[in-house]
């Protein structure tokens, strides 16, 4: 996961647990369904105001496309199917997870 404001003259409105919190919630109750189906590895972009959300191949094309529609949105970022949004490591090496 991964929070994220993708405007540059805006300010989080939230401390870092609650915007974590309220993207969780609102992927885990309104969006998951929708968009788990062919879409694993895709990058969701949720508005953790409106609930309104984008899903692309990527995190900025997935904010783009949120901030297109919503321009002050509050992004947090999930990849669909996993519980990160980026991993690290090499192959053969164990891979660490960043939120």
């Amino acid at each position: 996961m991964l929070l994220l404001n993708t405007m540059s003259t805006s300010k989080l409105k939230y401390e870092k647990e609650e915007f974590v919190r309220r993207g969780e919630a609102i992927y885990e109750s309104q969006v998951r369904e929708q968009v788990e189906k062919g879409n694993r590895g895709k990058i969701v972009a949720i508005d953790i105001e409106t609930g309104a959300f984008e899903v692309a191949e990527d995190s900025l094309s997935a904010a783009e496309k949120l901030q297109a529609r919503f321009p002050e949105a509050q992004a947090w970022f999930v990849r669909i199917g996993h519980r990160a949004v980026h991993k690290v490591g090499f192959a053969g090496s164990t891979e660490v997870q960043l939120f």
